[in-house]
């Protein structure tokens, strides 16, 4: 099973413009994802799929392997389809590329999940993250997700699920942490299909794959990566850096 790892790096952010070039003690975000990413040793080929000039040219004059997009996209699985169209593989590992502590023990759990998938019934596999606290299980910036007992992929949404109405009933909150990993044609199949009603209301791209009928496994992972979404997390995995 040929395995690589794609990431998507947009330049533009809205919350926090040009966060992966921005210095991470010492290198740009978008080159310590890159790095992590190769070091775990668990792919085939490593990937940046990129919009922009400046990561492309910071990527290469790394000696990593970027592809520059051709075509304006609105998320992260439509720039790698378009970058793995003409490329030989099985699985395609979506890493986002604000994430540079991202862990080989979840990356290896999703790999798993197709390696023990002998019927070939799962189309992604991903990544939650078991959160406590009013403020995360609130925050519309947190995509929560809610699964069955098989933990397949029930909805994933900005919103509070599921309401806690019954508190006798004691239930838990996930976040879903945006690493995905794809059989190629699940990832086709994304990229040739507009984007969805419900896709387009919560601004959520897993919703599409679930549309169109796929199915997304859930992995739980206890690994909580420090992810860059604003300036103030761009201090923390400064700190987080530096305390290693």
């Amino acid at each position: 099973m040929n395995v690589i790892a794609m990431i998507p790096a947009r330049y533009s952010a809205s919350r926090f413009p040009g966060k992966l070039m921005k210095d991470l003690a010492g290198k740009p975000v978008i080159l310590r994802t890159y790095e992590a990413v190769l070091h775990t040793n668990l792919f085939d080929d490593v990937y940046i799929v990129t919009d922009s000039d400046v990561i492309f040219k910071t990527i290469k004059d790394a000696g990593g392997k970027v592809i520059m997009s051709k075509e304006v996209h609105e998320c992260g699985s439509d720039r790698i389809a378009e970058a793995v169209k003409n490329i030989e593989t099985d699985i395609v590992i979506n890493v986002q590329g604000d994430e540079p502590f991202i862990d080989k023990i979840s990356l290896s759990k999703l790999i798993d999940v197709f390696k023990n998938d002998l019927s070939n019934e799962i189309d992604l596999a991903s990544l939650k993250v078991q959160i406590t606290s009013k403020e995360d299980i609130e925050n519309p910036n947190i995509v929560k997700v809610i699964t069955d007992v098989n933990n397949l992929a029930i909805y994933f949404s900005r919103s509070v699920i599921p309401y806690h109405r019954n508190k006798e009933i004691k239930i838990k909150f996930y976040k879903h942490k945006g690493v995905y990993a794809f059989r190629k044609q699940a990832l086709l199949d994304f990229y040739n299909t507009p984007m969805t009603p419900l896709e387009a209301s919560e601004k959520i791209e897993a919703i599409r794959y679930q549309e169109i009928g796929k199915k997304i496994k859930m992995v739980e992972t206890n690994v909580e990566a420090v992810g860059i979404d604003t300036p103030e997390d761009l201090e923390k995995a400064i700190r987080f850096l530096n305390q290693q």
